[in-house]
């Protein structure tokens, strides 16, 4: 169903059955995760926006918090092929996309493909390494194709980079710049567990407990569910709260956010209103829902925006971060 055709209740009623009825697997991929990460609720709903919405993530947090382990099983629910790189400073960018290897018997040079062609990427510590092997993901990224040498690869879809970083006050640790971050659909802060589950997680490892996760989604299905995501019905009313969203953090004075203007170096690129939809799409369909509601953008737009906007020295010295701005941003922008 095209969503512009949607002109009355019925219809919306119908594209929200379908959606339904499409997006069961989402309970038994739950299910699955379930088995071996306990809590972390949040950061699995945003690995499945990624998932169905074609959008890198990235998570940060301090080690030890299943960071690793949620893509990794995340990977093994997925019948799809994955691969773990280890960011390390003295990675290069051949380790990363592969390269021309001589071979003497034949007297040519044949590609090596490195451990980016897979369905899943795992980025580890993306930011142990420094920038010239970071920016080799911009073009796998962005363009879903590598080159190597004179020839260029289509990456296979569905194609997901998911990748960890520590918190960059660590030592050893090298900044993303602002291009590659940009390409991050979703930044992800991670937290500790509750007490309750962090004793089930105790039990569980001291008692080798885990479940085995078992392949409960094949990749054709999943990128149908991508096509269905995207029918997703966005009220233009919705639309425009999304853009003014958008437009408070480059222009804070133009909705009455003056205080804001000092503090803000850059706002949101267009990718932030892109993404913003999309996520917001994603996250209806992960709740059974065929229609976007103001609390979808919400629930959402702090993982979309906080690192697409910058903020100055002057917000540092006041304690204030990127948080605290979108907070006030949607705390002001009107709700539909």
């Amino acid at each position: 169903m095209d969503i512009n055709t949607i002109s009355s209740g019925a219809d919306l009623m119908l594209l929200n059955e379908r959606i339904k009825q499409e997006s069961t697997f989402i309970e038994l991929l739950e299910r699955e995760l379930g088995k071996v990460i306990i809590g972390q609720q949040q950061m699995l709903e945003r690995l499945l926006i990624g998932l169905l919405s074609q959008g890198h993530i990235l998570l940060e947090g301090v080690p030890g918090l299943a960071k690793t382990l949620a893509i990794k099983t995340l990977a093994e629910a997925v019948h799809a092929k994955f691969s773990r790189i280890q960011f390390t400073p003295d990675l290069l960018p051949a380790d990363l996309i592969g390269t021309m290897i001589y071979n003497q018997q034949d007297h040519k040079f044949t590609v090596k493909k490195g451990p980016v062609f897979a369905n899943f990427v795992l980025a580890d510590e993306i930011n142990r390494a420094p920038g010239k092997v970071q920016s080799a993901l911009l073009q796998a990224m962005q363009e879903r194709q590598i080159t190597i040498g004179e020839h260029t690869y289509r990456l296979e879809e569905p194609f997901l980079v998911l990748a960890t970083q520590n918190p960059l006050e660590q030592e050893g640790t090298y900044p993303l710049p602002e291009a590659q971050l940009d390409r991050f659909m979703l930044k992800v802060i991670i937290t500790y567990p509750s007490k309750t589950d962090e004793q089930q997680i105790m039990r569980m490892n001291v008692n080798d407990t885990f479940g085995k996760v078992q392949p409960v989604l094949q990749t054709d299905i999943l990128l149908r569910a991508r096509n269905v995501v995207r029918e997703v019905y966005m009220d233009e009313k919705i639309e425009r709260y999304i853009l003014d969203i958008v437009f408070a953090s480059r222009n804070p004075k133009e909705y009455k956010l003056d205080k804001l203007s000092s503090y803000i170096s850059y706002g949101g690129s267009p990718r932030a209103s892109i993404n913003l939809a999309l996520a917001s799409k994603a996250y209806a369909f992960i709740k059974r829902r065929g229609f976007v509601i103001p609390e979808d953008v919400r629930a959402i737009c702090y993982d979309v925006m906080r690192h697409r906007i910058g903020i100055t020295y002057e917000a540092e010295a006041d304690g204030v971060s990127a948080e605290d701005i979108i907070r006030e941003i949607l705390n002001t922008v009107e709700v539909p």
